[in-house]
């Protein structure tokens, strides 16, 4: 019998695997800079998001930034410090994750001018003596070879830079040429920059991997093919970022204004079209690393807090598959100081928490996720995966995904801080065949307008600007991912569960049946 107009049907037997779950959507998350992680609220948060969504590289700026103590010259000598490194590095170490190493931003001694980006004031410059850059780029990589392992470091990954694309990030601009003038220079001197790294990096261990560009909205991607190709230059992955905005690459403050892109294809067709270009390049085995992505580039933008966040995440997740080796969101923590610290507790930060470890509906959407079992099943639902585990418990993850934002009239700044309640969607009927006959305990646990919704409970409270200790209760009350039904359910011989969920826009469902 079909289900009623309105009502969608996810189905799916136990016995009938689609293959194994891909897991690239917790393959490496992002954070600021290094610096950040000694701390030890940064790393109390990570600790978190590696135990609950399996987060397993984690890649930031800045790790050869001054405040990190890298590199020093006496009288022209280089002199190298690693001790802030290995104290982040061992700590990535003790919680089982690894550095998806950022080779950059340029130690001030090292570096051939004054330009910086961000309230840190990373220096974006080439370094004045490239054979000083590619000796200290082979002694670190040595130095964490001797103190983590050959076979170790062969499982990490080194990028070379951030955004080589933007003149924020890559050499300045101090003369305003236009980016038609600008950028075949600075991509010709990042190509300098990227040979000299990825020799370095070989130097040590030819089986190190190295890779690029780390460009922003996947700018040239053509031409760093090209280059490694014709000049015979190791590139044993691609890089890149993609933001769901209709334009602008960098607004650290979101002056600006940004928009959420009207297109439901944001971010996935992107992903799919330069996977197909490296597949016709001299490099068709090379994995891709989208290094960055997320709903907005900007730091202060209110989608990031907000409900509509989780179902985007996972459309992109659903719908990328396994065009990308990896997605790393952008980021895990608002612990995030490119502006410098932020005044208030919910201000369109990265994150996936904020700064009181609250998480955001982000947060729920990877903790669901990981809560899926290693076998994916069989299901035609497009908005929808249903997993298996080992135990015989199965658990089904499905959700709305609307785009509410009314277009280019209204920025995000305004459109999500303001509240915005989720109209029906319809329903989801799920149906599960082929279950094993005896007693189930149902677990269904939602994100969506006003369901974890911590943005929402912050904005009930006024929007403080600061937190009391009894409203960081409130809110941690109001995002705590308690099941919305947890009851028994008998499975008889036919094997079959059907259960009805009501939709909102943008509601998500995580519903697990776990066997007695």
């Amino acid at each position: 019998m079909p289900a009623p107009a309105g009502v969608r049907t996810v189905a799916a037997d136990p016995g009938k695997p689609a293959g194994p779950m891909r897991r690239m959507y917790n393959f490496c998350v992002g954070a600021g800079r290094a610096n950040e992680g000694l701390r030890a609220d940064w790393q109390r948060q990570l600790r978190r998001a590696r135990a609950e969504c399996g987060f397993r590289y984690v890649r930031f700026h800045g790790l050869f930034c001054d405040d990190m103590g890298v590199y020093f010259e006496d009288q022209g000598r280089p002199v190298y410090n690693w001790q802030y490194v290995d104290e982040l590095f061992d700590f990535l170490e003790s919680i089982g994750m690894k550095p998806f190493v950022e080779l950059g931003f340029m130690p001030g001694a090292l570096a051939s001018g004054s330009q910086t980006i961000f309230w840190y004031r990373g220096n974006v410059t080439p370094p004045k003596d490239y054979g000083k850059w590619e000796a200290f780029i082979a002694a670190f990589v040595r130095h964490c070879t001797e103190r983590y392992g050959r076979d170790e470091v062969r499982s990490w990954y080194f990028e070379v830079w951030n955004e080589p694309n933007l003149d924020g990030f890559w050499m300045g601009n101090p003369q305003g040429k236009s980016y038609e003038e600008w950028s075949p220079i600075a991509r010709a001197e990042y190509f300098k920059l990227y040979a000299a790294t990825a020799r370095a990096v070989k130097s040590v261990d030819a089986a190190y991997r190295v890779g690029g560009p780390a460009t922003a909205g996947e700018g040239w991607i053509d031409e760093t093919l090209a280059f490694c190709a014709e000049h015979r230059v190791p590139l044993d992955f691609v890089s890149t970022h993609s933001y769901a905005t209709t334009s602008g690459y960098l607004d650290e403050r979101g002056n600006m204004g940004t928009v959420f892109a009207p297109d439901r294809a944001a971010i996935t067709a992107g992903v799919k079209r330069v996977r197909e270009t490296i597949g016709h390049s001299p490099f068709a085995a090379a994995e891709l690393h989208y290094t960055e992505w997320s709903a907005s580039y900007t730091p202060s933008d209110p989608i990031h807090d907000s409900y509509h966040s989780a179902a985007f995440i996972l459309d992109k997740m659903r719908n990328i598959g396994g065009a990308a080796d990896s997605m790393s969101y952008w980021t895990f923590t608002d612990i995030f100081e490119e502006a410098g610290p932020r005044p208030t507790p919910f201000h369109g930060g990265f994150g996936l928490f904020n700064y009181q470890d609250l998480p955001k509906p982000s947060f729920f959407a990877y903790q669901f996720l990981n809560r899926l079992g290693d076998t994916e099943l069989a299901c035609a639902d497009p908005a929808a995966f249903v997993c298996r585990d080992r135990s015989g418990a199965v658990q089904a993850l499905f959700w709305d995904f609307t785009i509410t934002h009314p277009g280019p009239g209204v920025n995000n700044q305004e459109f999500y801080r303001a509240d915005q309640p989720a109209k029906p969607a319809g329903a989801a009927d799920l149906t599960l065949t082929g279950l094993a006959q005896g007693d189930y305990r149902l677990l269904a646990t939602k994100v969506g307008y006003r369901a974890n919704d911590v943005q929402s409970a912050w904005r009930d409270l006024g929007s403080p600007s600061q937190l009391t200790p009894e409203q960081v209760a409130m809110l941690r009350a109001a995002c705590r991912g308690a099941p919305v039904l947890d009851e028994r359910v008998g499975i008889g011989a036919d094997g079959r569960f059907t259960r009805r969920f009501e939709l909102r826009e943008n509601d998500v469902w995580l519903v697990e049946l776990r066997p007695l």
